[in-house]
């Protein structure tokens, strides 16, 4: 016998991106296409790349700065900063507040 709670509890659904499982509460729907969920991490990555894709197509002195700042970015990844002990908390909180 199941109590009211267990039936209430939204099941897992996958995000359509990294296609890991979620409750219905974390994922965000596309308007025109109920059907797809999006996790946070996934719908703030699409956001970065509807950014660089937007300064691609309208170059200006503030994607350029923009842009330097992604290759910027990718460097530290590539090497693996953001996960040393000192300097990686560091590197994480910058990034945060980097475009």
């Amino acid at each position: 016998m199941t109590s009211a709670d267990e039936s209430a509890r939204p099941s897992p659904t996958r995000c359509w991106c990294c296609d890991r499982e979620y409750d219905e509460r974390e994922l965000v729907r596309l308007g025109a296409h109920p059907e797809v969920g999006i996790c946070s991490a996934c719908a703030l990555d699409i956001k970065q790349r509807t950014g660089q894709r937007q300064d691609e197509l309208r170059p200006t002195w503030g994607t350029t700065v923009r842009t330097g700042v992604r290759r910027l970015r990718e460097g530290v990844i590539s090497r693996g900063w953001h996960q040393r002990p000192l300097i990686g908390p560091i590197l994480r909180r910058i990034n945060r507040h980097l475009p």
